[in-house]
């Protein structure tokens, strides 16, 4: 008899989900999938994150996602579209593709967004912002608005680049995603 296969949560994003920098088990994915082992949840967390990806990319690689059939997908994308200065009609026009397909395939969704440095200007990284919970309403998805929400002002949790979680940054985020993400899953 075949062992039966665990249900998948697939982490879908760019390099804050990638782990760029760290070593793959220090990804928050990694922390994430110990953080349900040890709660006893049992599933596969599968990291689908991708340093550089944009919300262009997120809709081009999106097939093979939904052909995994995961029972959940946290979707973090928009942070390179937003540092590259990218319109947020674009980002909302991509972003909104994903839900959409993720919803017609009945894949339970986590949106988690992030914003942006100071020095992009109010009112674009208000409108930027506001993408992601504008979208989290049309679609009627769990939301994170900020995965970034419990590591800010944490000493030792942000690389020397500015941008990317360390490794104990990746830890705080998989608590951050934790309590947002179980309801969805079963025991």
């Amino acid at each position: 008899m075949l062992a039966a296969v665990p249900p998948t949560v697939i982490c879908y994003g760019d390099s804050i989900t990638a782990g760029y920098g760290l070593q793959p088990s220090q990804s928050w994915p990694s922390a994430l999938q110990r953080d349900l082992d040890q709660r006893g949840y049992k599933y596969k967390v599968e990291n689908r994150g991708t340093s550089g990806a944009t919300t262009k990319d997120a809709v081009a690689n999106l097939s093979s996602v939904v052909q995994a059939h995961p029972s959940v997908v946290v979707v973090e994308f928009g942070g390179n579209d937003g540092l590259r200065g990218l319109p947020p009609d674009q980002t909302r026009k991509n972003l909104d593709t994903v839900l959409t397909t993720l919803g017609a395939a009945r894949i339970k969704v986590l949106l988690a967004g992030i914003t942006l440095p100071p020095n992009y200007g109010p009112d674009y990284i208000q409108s930027f912002n506001k993408v992601f919970a504008d979208l989290a309403a049309k679609h009627h998805v769990t939301f994170i608005p900020m995965i970034y929400k419990d590591l800010i002002n944490v000493p030792g949790t942000i690389q020397q680049d500015g941008i990317h979680p360390t490794a104990k940054g990746s830890e705080i985020i998989a608590r951050t995603v934790l309590p947002k993400l179980t309801p969805l899953l079963r025991k």
